[in-house]
């Protein structure tokens, strides 16, 4: 009981740097999308258009402003669900073709479909800003950018050479973009929708047969990524050095008065030496046979060192005792009980280390961070554009709703220890403080400001 009790603190105290890798991203995003629904919006922007946008999410039904709130639920829902049964289709379809193994299809799909939201979605929205603020920019010069904003991004999404830090902002692009599209339907359709996509994420990720349980243990068994656009809290980073900085230690060999050898690692980030290959051994009394053996067990231990791949914190002592009796000197190697042998560890990797570190994986192994889909930051980001469509106080209500849903989503994360769904607890609670706002607290707030109660 203890020991649980000690673990779930651990976690919970670990978990305040998680939260905040995730929600400043996310912040970011619903906060831009904010300005661009404000500065892009017309001012009569709660009632629909007047010529509404045929899309995948209401190919049903084209919501009129002329229509009767039963007639609007009636075809929001249709649109939802063909729009759910769609997006089930495509989900299933990503599944079976990852599942034989058409992985470089996949990717050449997802680089494509990022280029053509950079480029034609994020070209748009481009453009209406442009006409907007009446930036002054001549065509060739406007294609130009957009072409080399939208190839930077492909690569650095796609690509491991690039900081972390660009990929990350343009994953939030991303999402900004498409949030930004999915603003332009009509109210009742956007309400719904959202609440059917809960629905699903919620179903798609936690039932046995749900396609994204399935994506997402697929890629486990394969020890590969998700055929997918993920936003990754934090650095993939490797125990060999290929991202964020070599791990390999550096052996130093010196000679105490005690005539013992001692060989510990010092980490090469606190301390550079200059000649690796050199070792000075000081012997205060002995004959050159003695420091021909010394000299030997040095350099058996360089080449063992040399041929392996990273280092571990291990200390060996080797003390020389002579033996005058036969005239020659013999070497013992004392290791230390509670550690492993020299040779385990430069042979067979870092025991030790993965015992240090609570919850990483064997040595080789990259330590990764949270990840959130793409679709996340889209519908949350959907549900505050759609909110400042009306008034800046829902929007407020709505940030708090979906902040402290993903707040609890990351602690059950921690607890539970696999996937799951990042939608239903946000998109729930930002829906409820909406309507509460709009119906309950904006009335109240009004009134007692109008009265001078409140001001």
């Amino acid at each position: 009981m203890s020991r649980t009790t000690a673990t779930t603190t651990s976690i919970l105290d670990s978990i305040g740097q998680e939260i905040t890798t995730i929600l400043s991203p996310v912040s970011i995003c619903m906060l831009l999308v904010v300005l661009l629904v404000s500065s892009l919006s017309p001012p009569s922007s709660l009632s629909s258009p007047t010529t509404p946008i045929r899309s995948a999410a209401n190919l049903v039904y084209l919501e009129t402003p002329d229509d009767t709130p039963s007639h609007k639920l009636q075809g929001a829902l249709l649109n939802a669900l063909v729009f759910v049964l769609l997006i089930s289709a495509v989900t299933f379809l990503l599944v079976l073709l990852y599942y034989y193994n058409f992985t470089n299809f996949l990717k050449n799909y997802m680089r494509f479909s990022a280029f053509f939201v950079l480029a034609a979605m994020g070209g748009s929205i481009f453009l209406s800003l442009i006409q907007h603020f009446s930036v002054p920019i001549d065509s060739p010069t406007c294609f130009l950018l957009l072409f080399n904003f939208s190839s930077v991004g492909v690569i650095s999404v796609f690509s491991n050479a690039v900081p972390i830090l660009l990929r990350q902002g343009y994953m939030v692009v991303l999402g900004i973009i498409v949030a930004a599209w999915f603003t332009n339907l009509p109210e009742w359709t956007t309400w719904v929708l959202l609440v059917a996509l809960a629905l699903y994420d919620l179903v798609a990720v936690l039932a046995p047969c749900g396609p994204l349980k399935i994506l997402v243990e697929l890629a486990s068994s394969r020890e590969d990524e998700l055929p997918a656009l993920v936003y990754e809290a934090r650095p993939t980073v490797s125990r060999n050095g290929n991202r964020g900085g070599s791990s390999l230690g550096l052996l130093v060999g010196g000679v105490s008065e005690s005539s013992s050898v001692e060989l510990q690692v010092v980490s090469s980030e606190n301390e550079r030496v200059e000649d690796t290959e050199h070792a000075v051994i000081r012997i205060g009394e002995g004959r050159m046979g003695r420091e021909g053996e010394t000299s030997r067990l040095v350099n058996d231990v360089r080449e063992r060192r040399s041929s392996s791949s990273e280092s571990s914190e291990y200390s060996v002592d080797v003390s020389v005792d002579r033996n005058r009796q036969y005239g020659h000197e013999q070497s013992e190697i004392v290791v230390d009980e509670e550690r492993s042998p020299l040779v385990e560890m430069l042979g067979s990797g870092n025991a030790r280390e993965g015992r240090e570190e609570c919850g990483s994986e064997t040595s080789g192994m990259t330590t990764r961070g949270i990840k959130l889909g793409l679709g996340d930051f889209v519908f949350y980001s959907v549900l505050v554009g759609r909110a400042a469509m009306y008034d800046l106080m829902t929007v407020y209500a709505c940030y708090l709703a979906i902040v402290s849903g993903l707040g609890c989503t990351l602690i059950l994360l921690a607890v539970c220890r696999h996937a799951l769904p990042a939608l239903p607890i946000s998109i729930f609670l930002g829906v409820i403080f909406y309507f509460l706002t709009r119906l309950l607290m904006e009335p109240f707030v009004v009134g007692t400001s109008t009265n001078l109660m409140m001001f």
